[in-house]
């Protein structure tokens, strides 16, 4: 028989036999799996072998790409699951000259069929950022925020996303309202997806929006650090239950990386725009941080000093080199004396050292 010829019943049936596997391990309270089965995109690789013997014997391949949390729950016995799975199989089928050669469990995201959502085993659906989307929404190395905000805001709060910035945050501002587009909406749920925090800006129109209770909702299923910035409203309903800031535009940047900052995450994401600062009067804003930090570890303390010592336009800000105490605060020797066993000192170089 001519391969191309050739017709395969059981890889062209292997949903319905799957589908039996599935109630067979349901029966049998085989719960692994069946999960397995049935979060599992399908692929048949058709003549994965052949044996000539009794006019001809056809071995296929089954791939089963599963959701990463399952593929990471079996991975330990994935080669022991793999044989499982095959032998069961092929003792449902009775299709003659062909069998399942093979069983492949590997990672990637979740096929849709009727019989996967009749089992009740469907994992609960995630939405997936690709990294163009991400690098599209997001700059690289900040610490991301969603500020969710009326549309009659949005330039405040650019500008607010602009200062931001500074501080170490990676900012996602939607400029459109009313009646987005499809592609719109896609963008959006891409940044809430992908956030590592939310800010309400809570003018006093705030709960008009169509959006705004639906990005706040998102939120909280999250589990995102949430903060509400009253500026005109107070929070109300579950976000009301989280941090909330009463400050201006002006000097909203600053009091929101003062409560985040208590966070590794954005304590990092700080030390990079540090190390990248733009010039001394940068700096000078960037220090205005330092009364918000109320612990260091041993390693951010590090941290910082390398990131001073190597830094020139950093070591520049008179906030953070002390000299000028009266406007700018006492410096960053202060804070890491208070926060750390080891006492330091500004040396003659200008460099900060471990005091002897």
């Amino acid at each position: 028989m001519k391969k191309q010829e050739t017709k395969f019943e059981l890889a062209r049936d292997i949903e319905r036999y799957l589908a039996a596997l599935s109630k067979l391990y349901a029966q049998e309270g085989k719960r692994q799996l069946q999960e397995i089965i049935v979060n599992a995109q399908i692929r048949v690789h058709e003549e994965w072998s052949y044996d000539n013997w009794d006019g001809g014997v056809w071995g296929h391949a089954l791939f089963l790409v599963v959701p990463d949390a399952i593929f990471l729950n079996c991975v330990k016995q994935k080669d022991d699951i793999q044989n499982q799975i095959k032998e069961d199989i092929n003792k449902l089928h009775n299709v003659r000259s062909e069998f399942i050669d093979a069983v492949f469990v590997e990672m990637d995201i979740p096929g849709d069929t009727e019989w996967r959502q009749d089992s009740g085993l469907i994992l609960a659906g995630k939405h997936n950022v690709s990294p163009d989307a991400a690098k599209r929404i997001w700059r690289d190395g900040g610490f991301r925020l969603f500020l969710s905000h009326k549309a009659a805001v949005k330039k405040e709060t650019a500008e607010l996303r602009d200062r931001l910035e500074l501080f170490g945050f990676s900012c996602f501002v939607a400029h459109e309202d009313i009646h987005p587009t499809h592609a719109w909406q896609d963008e959006i749920e891409n940044a809430l997806t992908s956030m590592d925090g939310f800010v309400a800006l809570m003018t006093q129109d705030f709960h008009d929006s169509d959006w705004t209770d639906q990005e706040v909702g998102y939120a909280l299923a999250r589990g995102v650090p949430i903060i509400a910035v009253r500026l005109g409203m107070d929070p109300y309903g579950f976000i009301g239950k989280f941090q909330a800031i009463s400050t201006g535009w002006q000097h909203a940047a600053l009091d929101i990386t003062k409560v985040l900052i208590k966070r590794d995450r954005v304590f990092s994401a700080y030390v990079d725009a540090l190390r990248q600062c733009p010039s001394w009067d940068g700096a000078n804003i960037l220090a205005k941080v330092l009364p918000g930090i109320d612990k260091l570890s041993a390693t951010q303390v590090d941290e910082l000093v390398n990131a001073y010592n190597e830094t020139s336009e950093f070591r520049g800000g008179w906030g953070f080199n002390g000299s000028g105490p009266g406007i700018y605060g006492p410096g960053l020797v202060h804070y890491l004396n208070l926060y750390s066993d080891r006492k330091f000192k500004f040396a003659a170089s200008g460099l900060i050292e471990v005091a002897r």
